[in-house]
């Protein structure tokens, strides 16, 4: 239960109404019985595949709304279970469908004698079935909804059926003058109504070519600019070995390059930046992979890369380097691996490095 006193349960309950007391069509702010319709349909998708035949779905649905005021609620002395109806109200006329609203002023049974039971009931109905959700609300002095409680789902209503609920809202709530849910002594019940009309399938072929998108050729064309030097702007030396590379690209990988290349160091300015601490070999992987995001000679050189990689902040590769040497521990390199990992803040790589020596 709420601490405003409602109490969200949905129940089914039937049983003749003892009492009628007229409903009355709503007026504004809550208009009168009326009915609408949606029709919702699947979205167009501009990522879906195309197929050659498909299916819309539309779903109809009758919107309609209702009031029932109830002069005098005070003086209802029904007892526990018993129960007031409202008159028969539809969506217009004509619809075939017929409902009512009904309520148990001391509640349906022992369990919500402490509560006002409200229930939306089908009376006359010219199929079989039919699918509906609703919502329920009281009108404050300033005709305001509020205590509203709604319908989960869209519920199967027979003729003759009705689903509500049980424990609606406290009585004592109900009937404290200081909540202002009784103004001149006048319950007002908002009902909203949604009924599903119909399904409507529309079916079809498709008339549209069917597209072959090539693959993705990102990395491959990448490594041949790499490999081909095309527009190059820089020259990196490291030993002998001279690299034509891209300023943006290196700069887009490695926060390290990004650093060199804003702050104009000498290097930067001559467009010739001298490497002296990583070899031309894994230098070469390095560049390769910062071109392409792969390194395919990672496994006999994942140590040294990882170092290189440390250096430069290339995070992907350093940790690829950490996975690599995590599969190449043995009794005789395990001891030199923890080292090159403490060195290098290789943290999940350490980890290994303990756990199997230890």
């Amino acid at each position: 239960m709420d601490a405003d006193g409602s109490a969200q349960d949905e129940s089914v309950s039937g049983g003749p109404g003892q009492a009628a007391i007229s409903g009355s069509r709503a007026q504004s702010p809550s208009a009168s019985a009326s009915g609408s319709s949606s029709t919702s349909t699947t979205p167009t998708d501009v990522h879906m595949p195309v197929a050659e035949n498909w299916c819309h779905t539309q779903v109809k649905v009758i919107k309609f709304n209702y009031m029932w005021t109830i002069n005098n609620f005070s003086f209802c002395r029904e007892e526990m279970g018993e129960v007031l109806k409202s008159s028969t109200f539809s969506a217009g006329s004509n619809d075939k469908l017929k409902w009512c609203l009904r309520i148990n002023p001391k509640g349906l049974d022992e369990e919500s004698k402490d509560y006002l039971s409200l229930y939306l009931l089908l009376v006359q109905c010219a199929k079989n079935e039919v699918r509906a959700k609703f919502k329920f609300s009281i009108l404050n002095a300033k005709r305001e909804e509020t205590k509203a409680m709604e319908s989960q789902r869209a519920y199967r209503f027979v003729q003759g059926k009705d689903w509500g609920f049980k424990k609606f809202i406290r009585r004592d709530f109900l009937l404290d003058e200081a909540n202002g849910l009784l103004p001149e002594d006048r319950l007002s019940i908002f009902c909203e109504v949604s009924v599903v009309a119909e399904t409507v399938n529309v079916t079809g072929q498709s008339n549209l070519m069917q597209f072959k998108v090539p693959s993705c050729r990102l990395s491959d064309d990448m490594a041949n600019l790499f490999e081909k030097h095309c527009f190059s702007d820089c020259l990196l030396v490291t030993g002998t070995k001279e690299f034509h590379v891209h300023k943006a690209v290196l700069a887009t990988r490695s926060p390290v390059f990004a650093a060199c290349f804003e702050h104009k160091m000498s290097e930067s300015q001559s467009d010739r930046v001298i490497i002296d601490d990583v070899e031309p070999d894994v230098m070469k992987e390095m560049l390769r992979f910062m071109y392409t995001g792969a390194a395919p000679n990672l496994d006999r050189m994942a140590d040294t890369l990882l170092a290189a990689a440390d250096k430069y902040q290339l995070d992907r590769l350093k940790v690829m380097c950490e996975q690599a040497l995590c599969l190449s521990l043995t009794n005789e390199n395990a001891c030199e691996t923890l080292i090159l990992a403490d060195l290098h803040s290789a943290e999940q790589l350490k980890h290994q490095a303990i756990d199997y020596i230890v």
